[in-house]
């Protein structure tokens, strides 16, 4: 009779196994909330840039809508100020391009990049960032 030899993990593979896995879920149980605020971030930017009215009000009037749609969306990692709204060759620009960088385990950071935050009022899509738009 030959004996075969052991098949099957170790102990000490399954425990690797696990901490790998273990990582990756704390890592998207930590970039989840940044980005569901972002795609709300997104809507918001989006539907104000849509408002039929919004091509005849001024950059303060813009930012005062975006602030009070923040604050009633509750959003914590753009603040209203930091949305920048400018007039560029008579049209009315929205950027709100932001990072997130949040602590993973010990010293690993994760950076979450949103910059497809650019609209141009009247356009529903965002723009391109190599577009240079003279502020």
């Amino acid at each position: 009779m030959i004996r075969k030899g052991e098949s099957g993990m170790s102990l000490l593979s399954i425990i690797c196994i696990l901490f790998i896995l273990g990582f990756f879920a704390i890592c998207l149980i930590r970039m989840v909330p940044p980005y569901v605020e972002y795609l709300t971030v997104k809507s918001i930017i989006s539907k104000i840039a849509m408002e039929p009215d919004s091509t005849m009000e001024t950059s303060a009037t813009i930012r005062r809508k975006i602030a009070n749609t923040f604050n009633s969306n509750q959003i914590y990692e753009l603040a209203p100020e930091d949305v920048e709204v400018y007039r560029s060759k008579g049209k009315i620009y929205i950027d709100g391009d932001y990072e997130v960088r949040m602590p993973i385990v010990w010293r690993i950071d994760a950076i979450l990049k949103f910059d497809d935050l650019l609209y141009q009022v009247g356009d529903p899509e965002p723009l391109s960032k190599p577009l240079a738009v003279a502020k």
